[in-house]
């Protein structure tokens, strides 16, 4: 578990301007750690976990695009039944509240990006 900077940026929501956002990110050596998508009627929320964070800050802003930074929990977990069962009682427990949560699976592994109301605490109770 590590805690990771998290980019929520706000696009336009149609074609072409993801890919003109990931294009600048690849010729600034910027690669995206993890990404989520999520969509409204005029924008879209992409949240992002760059290699580089400072960097694809700086790259975001100085483009005029609004862009907030927020703390997040990387979690590796083992990819079976019941790994996120725990999890979520482990911080219920806690009094942690998941804000929201995204992931991937790969072979026997996952990885989960968490947002919640209190990542010290949330760290510490996972810590045990």
């Amino acid at each position: 578990m590590k805690v990771v900077k998290q980019l929520s940026v706000f696009l336009e929501n149609k074609p072409g301007v993801l890919a003109r956002l990931c294009h600048e990110f690849a010729e600034q050596g910027i690669n995206l750690q993890g990404i989520s998508i999520s969509d409204t009627v005029d924008h879209a929320v992409v949240r992002l976990i760059p290699s580089d964070p400072a960097k694809a800050l700086s790259l975001l802003e100085s483009a005029g695009q609004l862009v907030v930074e927020t703390d997040v929990l990387a979690l590796p977990l083992a990819n079976r039944p019941g790994e996120l069962a725990k999890l979520a009682a482990t911080l219920a427990k806690a009094k942690v509240n998941i804000e929201y949560a995204y992931g991937t699976v790969r072979d026997s592994s996952a990885l989960l990006v968490l947002r919640v109301n209190d990542i010290k605490k949330a760290a510490k109770a996972l810590k045990k």
